[in-house]
């Protein structure tokens, strides 16, 4: 009965001829434009649901597509020119990323942006999601930053950046990992840049570590502080950052902030209205912050209980 009425509510929010514009016109503006439109009236449907179902099981189906949209998300930032010069960094070597990537084929589908340079908008989804960590973690590691050089990474735990999971783990580079580390002013930032993406990564935070971007020591850290320079050097608003920041995050820990938006549905709180700051704080994205959100609804039918962890 609850698949009846989702199906119900899109088939009325989306008009057939919207469908065949969007198949016949999605390489022009106006099928971006209908696409779009689509998408908002399934949000819309999705959150009338949220409200109003009883089925907790069918609730976190419900979450679980808002959370991470099947259709993946796009994020702000397009790709240029940054694969190929993390080939001629050294900290991707094409043949280890082609056996690691081109049985998948969301993954493999990625391979091009390496050698070419292109205008399209990065874009993470279930599919890509291996691709898309592994790839902006070597961004994060190899260029030239002041966090790397200046910030915890040098100052606290062991004393030497290689013995992090960050930097001890990254197997992917045709060099050695202490030869790569902040090597390259890949992504050049002001000092006021700089700056920014300091105060950013110092808000954001991941469920398989207690510790903030700014503080990179394990491969999503670094995925997310390569993220936050390239958008920041793009000129991404802040606000836009934290929201692709996010989704980075939710189809790198599914499973977490599906909990989350389930919390936050139980206060009647729809995901879509939530601020990504606030999500990425380490109240709600920490390590601790997720297991304390896990023990509030672990009795929900349908929740998973396995924690996220730093493995690629």
């Amino acid at each position: 009965m609850k698949r009846q009425k989702i199906k119900k509510i899109i088939y009325k929010s989306i008009p057939l001829w919207m469908v065949i514009v969007i198949i016949l016109q999605s390489s022009t503006l106006v099928g971006l434009v209908e696409y779009y439109i689509m998408q908002r009236n399934i949000n819309i449907a999705l959150a009338q649901l949220a409200q109003t179902t009883k089925n907790p099981e069918e609730l976190v189906k419900i979450l679980t597509q808002k959370v991470m949209p099947q259709k993946g998300y796009t994020l702000a930032v397009v790709w240029n020119d940054i694969g190929q010069q993390l080939m001629r960094t050294g900290v991707i070597d094409k043949q280890k990323y082609d056996q690691m990537f081109s049985q998948d084929p969301g993954d493999a589908n990625m391979m091009k942006y390496l050698s070419t340079s292109s205008h399209d908008h990065m874009i993470i989804n279930e599919a890509n999601s291996h691709f898309m960590v592994n790839t902006l973690w070597g961004l994060g590691l190899v260029n030239k930053n002041q966090i790397l050089e200046e910030g915890p990474m040098q100052t606290e735990g062991p004393k030497d950046p290689m013995q992090f999971a960050s930097t001890g783990g990254w197997t992917l580079g045709t060099k050695s990992t202490s030869d790569l580390y902040s090597s390259t002013p890949l992504i050049e930032l002001t000092d006021k840049q700089e700056d920014l993406v300091k105060e950013i990564s110092s808000n954001i935070y991941r469920p398989c570590c207690g510790n903030s971007v700014a503080f990179p020591d394990c491969n999503h850290g670094m995925a997310a502080l390569g993220y936050i320079e390239l958008a920041v050097k793009q000129g991404i608003s802040e606000k836009r950052i934290y929201q692709d920041v996010l989704a980075l995050n939710s189809f790198w820990f599914p499973q977490q902030y599906v909990s989350v938006a389930t919390f936050f549905s139980q206060q009647k709180k729809d995901w879509d209205s939530l601020d990504p700051k606030m999500l990425l704080s380490a109240q709600y994205s920490s390590a601790q912050g997720a297991a304390q959100i896990q023990q509030q609804i672990q009795n929900i039918p349908g929740i998973a209980t396995q924690q996220g962890g730093c493995g690629a």
